[in-house]
C-alpha cells in the first residue's frame, strides 16, 4: 500500500524538528505531494507532522490521473505515455497501477521527480479548515480513501 502525502501548512510557525522532518519526506512547500510506502519509519515521521499534511491510501485511478497530470521529468517536462514505455515497457495505467501496490518504487524509473506540485483545492478545504483533523470536520490528518478525492480536486 502506499500513502499520499500532501502538506497543508506553509512555513510559518513550523517547529525545526517538524520542518526538518518535512524535508526529509520531500514536502518543502505548500500543496505538494509524495508517494509514499507504508513503513513503520515513514509512519512514525508521518505523525510527527500530522498537523501540518493530509494523507491516506492512493488508489490506481488516481495514481494515473497524478501521474500523466502532474508527473514531471527533468526540465519540468510532463511525463509521457512513450518515456514511461521506454524506461518500464508499460503504459501509464500499468505503472499507475503497479505504484499504488508499491510494486516499482518511482526511484527505480530514471528521470521520474518524486514530487507532484498540486494547485490549492478547487472549492477550498473542508468546513473547519485548517483549526481541527479531518474526523473532525477540517483539514489536516489521516483520511483514508477520501485522500483521492482531495487529490482530484486538487490536479
Amino acid at each position: 500500500m502506499v500513502y499520499a502525502v500532501v502538506r497543508l501548512k506553509g512555513i510559518v510557525h513550523i517547529r525545526e524538528d517538524v520542518g526538518r522532518t518535512l524535508r526529509y519526506l520531500r514536502l518543502n512547500k505548500k500543496h505538494s505531494c509524495v508517494l509514499l510506502p507504508e513503513t513503520k519509519e515513514i509512519i512514525g515521521m508521518i505523525r510527527k507532522i500530522h498537523n501540518t499534511i493530509t494523507w491516506g491510501e492512493l488508489n490506481e485511478t488516481t495514481a494515473a490521473v497524478l501521474i500523466s497530470k502532474r508527473g514531471r521529468l527533468p526540465g519540468n517536462k510532463r511525463i509521457t505515455d512513450e518515456y514511461i514505455r521506454e524506461k518500464t515497457g508499460k503504459t501509464i495505467a500499468e505503472f499507475a497501477k503497479d505504484i499504488a501496490s508499491d510494486a516499482i518504487k518511482f526511484g527505480e524509473v530514471p528521470g521520474l521527480k518524486p514530487i507532484f506540485r498540486l494547485k490549492p483545492p478547487s472549492h477550498g478545504l473542508e468546513r473547519k479548515g485548517m483549526s481541527s483533523e479531518f474526523a473532525m470536520g477540517g483539514s489536516y490528518g489521516y483520511r483514508g480513501e477520501k485522500i483521492n478525492e482531495l487529490l482530484m480536486r486538487m490536479i
